[in-house]
């Protein structure tokens, strides 16, 4: 059963059709959801903090646009057994047995929020063929952020950067899904609010936020401390198509405090989206445009339009 929400642009967020895991060559498992028609060009989501694979987007565009929407568990997130001291090169090497167990090729790739390094890793990686970053995290700890952060996410990038241990350690003591709704609802306008409170979408938000917290806050907390600090890769490593997404009304304090400009110019071949109306949310509200463009610049043909 679908969840009808009057979105704007967009319209539901559906269960996943098909649900599973895989078994990585140390022996570890990971958790995948899909949606859309298993022979779909294949579109791999990279979820938000703490969120299970089972939150997925655009799920009532999948079959028209012929899309196969496939999201991942992080290790110790959802399905996915954990990792101790994982890295972003690591989740890459995750993703490539991933891909080839699914049969996904270059998948294109979709970074939201705290996925965007993510995503953007696979690609440095030659996992991609094309990434959209939506509301995405950008390199918070790079000199160019020195004096734009807000003073609080200063310090816990400063904290991640100089001692990662006290950092990790601090965001597993605050990790949880309650915790982490109330920091998404603090964070946002009220057009995000609007969107997140809709009770379909809370009830399937605070049930990811749940998966991803259902191991405990280990999971949540590598996630963060690598999205706060340093990248292993450069933006200019990333040598396929990138489309930044931000929308105008994004209040959050962790995603860009230059809506993507700066990394739009780091990247060999980016765009950048800066939408009207819209905030954090639009990952949801904007999905067929975002979905659209993917498919696009990944090179793969629109067969169900």
């Amino acid at each position: 059963m679908g969840m009808g929400m009057g979105m704007g642009m967009s319209g539901r967020v559906d269960p996943p059709v098909r649900t599973g895991t895989c078994r990585l060559p140390d022996g570890r498992a990971l958790g995948w959801s899909e949606w859309g028609p298993p022979d779909g060009a294949p579109v791999l989501l990279c979820p938000g903090a703490a969120t299970g694979s089972r939150l997925g987007f655009g799920t009532d565009l999948v079959d028209t646009l012929g899309v196969r929407l496939v999201s991942a568990d992080r290790p110790g997130l959802g399905a996915s057994d954990p990792a101790p001291g994982r890295t972003l090169d690591d989740w890459a090497r995750d993703v490539r047995h991933l891909a080839a167990e699914r049969g996904l090729g270059r998948p294109a790739l979709v970074g939201y929020s705290q996925g965007a390094p993510f995503a953007l890793a696979c690609a440095a990686h030659g996992l991609a063929s094309a990434v959209a970053v939506v509301s995405g995290t950008d390199e918070l700890a790079s000199p160019r952020f020195a004096d734009a952060l807000e003073p609080e996410v200063r310090r816990l990038v400063d904290l991640a950067v100089a001692d990662p241990e006290a950092a990790e350690a601090l965001f597993a003591g605050f990790g949880s899904a309650d915790v982490l709704w109330e920091v998404i609802a603090a964070g946002s306008s009220e057009t995000d609010l609007a969107v997140y409170r809709q009770p379909s979408f809370e009830t399937a938000l605070r049930g990811a936020l749940a998966d991803g917290f259902a191991r405990g806050p280990a999971g949540y907390a590598r996630d963060t401390l690598l999205a706060m600090g340093r990248w292993p890769f450069a933006p200019a490593d990333v040598a396929v198509p990138v489309d930044l997404w931000y929308g105008r009304q994004d209040t959050s304090p962790t995603h860009s405090p230059d809506l993507g400009a700066g990394l739009a110019a780091l990247l060999p071949d980016a765009r950048r989206h800066l939408v009207p109306g819209a905030g954090g949310a639009l990952l949801w509200t904007r999905a067929e445009p975002v979905l659209r463009s993917l498919l696009e610049r990944g090179g793969a043909p629109l067969t169900r339009c």
